[in-house]
């Protein structure tokens, strides 16, 4: 079995987060054993800013087992279109990660609509890269993924 990994579970380990640390933990250790773990070019980034240099974090991958898999232009092109929709049907609501649940909220004060921008491409690229790479996430952003790739098996780290 092949899962990709997003950034946010290695996140959870690594700084760490002390409400997510232990699952995280506990998934990716099972699914190391169970398989093989892989990350995007875009997790590697995004990795990189927590390690002093280069060696630091190749080490961090080779101890964990997890490989480092490029983009194919399939990936790309999933990437491109389901960032196409985000756009086009995005609204002012806010989106819970975990569940997909969504409220609009309005200053108290003025009754203005408070927006966030809550994804960026990078979200995108990760799970066009795991549709792709091994049909298989392991991520906290379950409502996010589910809307956009409703093809890529997610597992929660929640």
């Amino acid at each position: 079995m092949i899962v990709s990994v997003d950034t946010n579970i290695l996140l959870d380990i690594l700084l760490p987060d002390p409400m997510y640390k232990d699952t995280s933990m506990a998934l990716l250790v099972h699914y190391i054993k169970a398989g093989r773990i892989i990350i995007s070019d875009i997790v590697y980034s995004e990795l990189a800013s927590q390690f002093k240099n280069q060696a630091m974090l190749t080490g961090f991958l080779n101890d964990t087992g997890i490989q480092l898999v490029g983009f194919t232009t399939e990936a790309l092109w999933i990437s491109a279109k389901a960032w196409e929709k985000y756009l086009k049907t995005r609204d002012k609501s806010i989106q819970c990660s975990c569940c997909g649940w969504r409220e609009i909220i309005k200053c108290p004060s003025c009754h203005q609509v408070i927006t966030s921008k809550q994804h960026i491409l990078s979200d995108f690229l990760i799970a066009g890269h795991a549709v792709v790479e091994s049909g298989t996430l392991l991520t906290r952003d379950r409502g996010f993924y589910k809307t956009y790739f409703p093809e890529l098996k997610l597992i929660c780290g929640i």
